[in-house]
């Protein structure tokens, strides 16, 4: 009986001991960190590493240091121009203050992604449908600002943000396409009378060069019979300018004379 009641003591002073042992030891990763309260208060951050505690005087909260993917989720937002879309985007954040992000924030994880979806909603709001979808780098830039310098009392930094889908109802996206046809016959329309414009004054630069030489002008009659009688099917009747008959009868007539001499 005594040798069972001796076993026994020892079987549970081991058990009391592993468990001082396993309240007492414990091992953090490289990209974590152990804030340590002593009776309730904040003595210090500790790790990685070993880390030893005294059990029932203090305690450890763990916290990672690893970047954080937020996926916030899509948010009804009105544009500054009354469109109604729909709106999603993913944060990019980190702990750099363990002490700060366990002391000053009851959740920084919650805390960050409301405050995320509330200054999603408020940037873009303050912008035009258009800019939503031409500008995102600009508007990205903007969000990513506003939420690092409210997290930084947190311990929070956020690197990125990025909007990831706008979501347009069906009836703007035909309206879009409407105007996007519009835009593109109008640029359709200024590129044909630009083009009307350039060769107009070609046409009168020609015509400028063409009367003071009136020669040339007997050529390009010449040229253009030449290209209508390479067509051997078609007849084609052109009238032959009085300049021209002036011209070859003076060269008969000079013809004429030579001979005799």
């Amino acid at each position: 009986m005594q040798i069972y009641i001796d076993l026994a003591t020892w079987i549970a002073l081991a058990f009391i001991v592993l468990f001082v042992l396993a309240q007492a030891i414990k091992i953090l990763r490289e990209y974590e960190r152990g804030v340590i309260f002593t009776l309730g208060r904040f003595t210090g951050v500790k790790g990685p590493g070993l880390i030893i505690l005294i059990p029932l005087v203090q305690q450890m909260v763990k916290v990672s240091l690893r970047t954080i993917v937020l996926d916030v989720p899509s948010q009804d937002v009105i544009s500054r121009d009354n469109v109604s879309v729909k709106v999603s985007a993913v944060v990019y954040f980190r702990v750099v203050d363990a002490d700060r992000a366990v002391i000053a924030v009851e959740d920084f994880f919650a805390a960050t992604s409301q405050l995320a979806q509330t200054t999603l909603r408020s940037v873009l709001g303050k912008h035009e449908l258009d800019e939503m979808l031409a500008e995102r780098d600009k508007l990205n830039k903007d969000i990513q600002e506003i939420l690092d310098a409210q997290t930084d009392a947190w311990g929070v930094k956020v690197a990125n943000v990025e909007i990831k889908h706008v979501d347009i109802d069906e009836s703007m996206v035909r309206a879009i396409a409407r105007q996007a046809e519009a835009e593109r016959n109008r640029r359709a329309r200024v590129i044909n009378a630009e083009g009307e414009k350039q060769a107009s004054q070609t046409l009168v630069e020609a015509a400028a060069t063409l009367a003071q030489q009136p020669e040339a002008m007997q050529l390009r009659y010449l040229n253009t019979l030449y290209d209508i009688g390479a067509d051997k099917n078609s007849t084609i009747v052109f009238p032959m300018p009085m300049e021209l008959v002036d011209v070859l009868r003076r060269g008969l007539r000079g013809g004429g004379e030579t001979t005799p001499g």
